[in-house]
């Protein structure tokens, strides 16, 4: 994972101002952090865009560990997204990022093998101490085979 680490916070500068970091791969869920400082709002929380690209970027990171993991060298791209601000958060952050709920890598990888082109859906949230969400997101992921 320093590997994909080190890719993303040379080539998104944004990351790199939010000090991102992997935590955990397992294989079906990724783990992201970065410490609230520069990601402070005006209140004194998280602000809502670092939360909004910390989730987005745990998405982004989850499929192109996969890829790598098979071999793929694609380009990966959010479709589309919708994110949910639950409760302030007033830690260090932390997002967790997975298929979402009925999605599958297998009808993923077949698609990507037969056309070149797939795309899934994902979740991710930003855990409470107390195990409930204080944000999410769900989004879509396009990736497509570099000619």
């Amino acid at each position: 994972m320093a590997d994909l680490e080190r890719f993303i916070l040379d080539g998104i500068p944004l990351a790199r101002a939010m000090d991102l970091r992997i935590a955990a791969f397992d294989g079906d869920r990724l783990t992201m952090t970065a410490p609230l400082e520069p990601n402070i709002n005006d209140k004194g929380c998280a602000f809502g865009g670092s939360l909004s690209s910390l989730m987005t970027i745990a998405c982004w990171a989850l499929v192109e560990a996969r890829l790598r993991q098979r071999g793929d060298d694609c380009d990966v791209f959010v479709a589309d997204s919708t994110v949910r601000y639950l409760a302030p958060v007033w830690d260090d952050l932390r997002a967790e990022a997975s298929l979402a709920p009925g999605a599958s890598w297998t009808p993923f990888f077949a698609t990507l093998d037969a056309r070149g082109r797939a795309r899934a859906d994902f979740t991710c949230v930003v855990p409470g101490a107390d195990g409930k969400p204080l944000a999410s997101l769900d989004a879509r992921f396009v990736a497509k085979r570099r000619a």
